[in-house]
């Protein structure tokens, strides 16, 4: 007798409690190992940057690698980006007690060696096509990040160049190597 694999729901997902790292896409569980190194000190130089600015100027929130992203229902697709800005407007004064409803205005992909460039690329168009502005994927093996817009092509900024993001962002600018830097 066949047996047919039920989808989860976000709201099943949420109620797996502590099962190590995983995303849910399109209602299938995916499990990731967990992070090198070298990513979490990357991610981390990535949000002190991005956390100053957004708090020194009261635009929003940051979050990092534990916070979900409910991007799409039916089947249900939970996203969690290495970290990932919402602007001021779009947070609901209670705060997210579980998923938040929808993408990121900026989502950060901090790429690992273990990274298949396939599944980089499906996560970036998956924000995208949830409605994200800005992706960043960040490449540590070339020192650069690439930022990612809704039909148009992807701007690579080296690492001695600025970061900058002024649609989203004005006047946010780090210096690409510093993301790399100790």
């Amino acid at each position: 007798m066949a047996t047919i694999e039920q989808l989860l729901t976000a709201e099943r997902y949420f109620e797996l409690g502590d099962i190590g790292p995983s995303e849910l896409l399109r209602g299938g569980l995916v499990r990731m190992s967990p992070a090198f190194f070298n990513h979490g000190w990357i991610a981390n130089n990535i949000d002190l940057a991005l956390t100053l600015f957004v708090k020194k100027h009261r635009l929003g929130v940051v979050v990092t690698a534990e916070a979900g992203f409910l991007i799409e229902r039916n089947p249900d697709t939970v996203r969690v980006p290495d970290v990932a800005f919402i602007r001021a407007e779009r947070m609901p004064p209670e705060g997210v007690a579980k998923f938040f409803p929808g993408p990121p205005d900026l989502a950060v992909e901090v790429v690992s060696p273990s990274d298949r460039p396939a599944d980089v690329s499906a996560k970036v168009q998956d924000w995208l096509r949830a409605g994200c502005m800005v992706v960043w994927l960040v490449d540590p093996a070339t020192h650069t990040v690439a930022l990612h817009r809704r039909e148009a092509d992807a701007i690579v900024f080296s690492e001695n160049e600025l970061l900058q993001c002024d649609d989203l962002l004005p006047g946010f600018a780090v210096p690409v190597g510093d993301i790399f830097t100790i």
